[in-house]
């Protein structure tokens, strides 16, 4: 057996350079699995890795991707035997540990899911951690009381991972969605989606001074931060729910309590990466079933292994729409 990984180095100089290497495949210890990889997927994370940024990966030389699909080549534990079909996104896998863009990966057993049988290695790439956060944010909206006949949804940062797969569940489960991007050459793609309405990037980041707006969104998924998410908190009705996941505009919230005491709006944040192995599998059952979107092939980017320095290239300059799957 070989190992085929994209792998990036670390140079004397401080320098970082990649490419596709033959590796040795991991041994396993106590209670780890070794998974031959068919699919992974593509995440903004995976493209900071892949330049050095040391507030994802510290260790080089480092294999990058933070999600994988496959099958269990070799187990040491009860949970799982040879021959299950798994996937395993978050957790440390792809940041300090290597990832799934490689041909066999190791990984500790407490980190697997089993894969649900009504969907493929490929479907539950395209969702990848991207999809899990979106389903996990739809899924706060919903245990909080919102539905459909809540009001408007606002998607934030719609052309992205997250955004796209987030107007799709939305959509198909009956929420009007309103989409926000920066993109205007992609609202017929974001129309395509299920998006009732796009609202421009630039028409809605304006700074302003009023404390609160006019109650419009029932709802909102916010996957950028900063001042967008600042000013969709004005603009939420009584009651009221906003979940946020994501910093592309910026860490910084400058916003002010109104909202929240008069209101009775409630913001709940979103981690993907450590949240309970229980809410996760419990997300990736919906996203296999009733959140499952009809949407997946017109989000789905398939690449190989070669591919990656172009697809890294896209995400660091905002210019992805929808996801990239890598198949292995």
């Amino acid at each position: 057996m070989t190992n085929k990984a994209f792998v990036v180095n670390k140079t004397e100089d401080g320098k970082f350079t990649s490419g596709i290497e033959e590796i040795s495949i991991p041994s396993l210890e106590e209670n780890e699995v070794l998974i031959k990889s068919t699919f992974s997927s593509l995440n903004f994370k995976d493209a900071l890795s892949s330049v050095g940024n040391p507030g994802v990966t510290r260790n080089f030389p480092h294999v990058t991707g933070i999600d994988v699909s496959g099958i269990v080549e070799q187990s040491n534990c009860k949970d799982f035997k040879k021959g299950d079909e798994v996937l395993v996104t978050g957790y440390d896998m792809g940041m300090n540990s290597d990832g799934g863009h490689q041909s066999y990966v190791k990984v500790p057993s407490t980190w697997v899911v089993q894969k649900p049988s009504e969907i493929t290695d490929k479907e539950i790439m395209t969702y990848g951690t991207a999809g899990l956060t979106a389903g996990l944010s739809v899924n706060e909206l919903i245990n909080n009381g919102i539905t459909p006949q809540s009001g408007e949804i606002l998607v934030t940062g719609a052309t992205g991972g997250v955004g796209s797969i987030t107007v799709s569940i939305l959509s198909k489960l009956g929420f009007e969605v309103v989409a926000i991007s920066g993109k205007e050459d992609k609202i017929p793609f974001l129309k395509e989606l299920g998006a009732k309405e796009v609202i421009l990037r630039n028409d809605f980041d304006i700074e302003n001074k009023k404390p609160m707006m006019k109650e419009r969104f029932a709802g909102v998924v916010d996957t950028v931060g900063g001042n967008i998410l600042a000013e969709a908190l004005k603009a939420i009705k009584y009651d009221g729910v906003a979940t946020c996941c994501g910093l592309t505009s910026s860490f910084a919230l400058n916003t002010n309590v109104f909202p929240f005491i008069l209101r009775g709006v409630r913001l709940i944040g979103i981690d993907s990466v450590e949240c309970k192995i229980e809410k996760k599998i419990a997300v990736w059952n919906k996203l296999a079933n009733e959140f499952k979107i009809d949407t997946l092939a017109a989000l789905t980017n398939e690449i190989s292994l070669e591919d990656l320095p172009d697809a890294y290239e896209a995400l660091l300059a905002g210019k992805a729409v929808g996801r990239y799957v890598i198949k292995i």
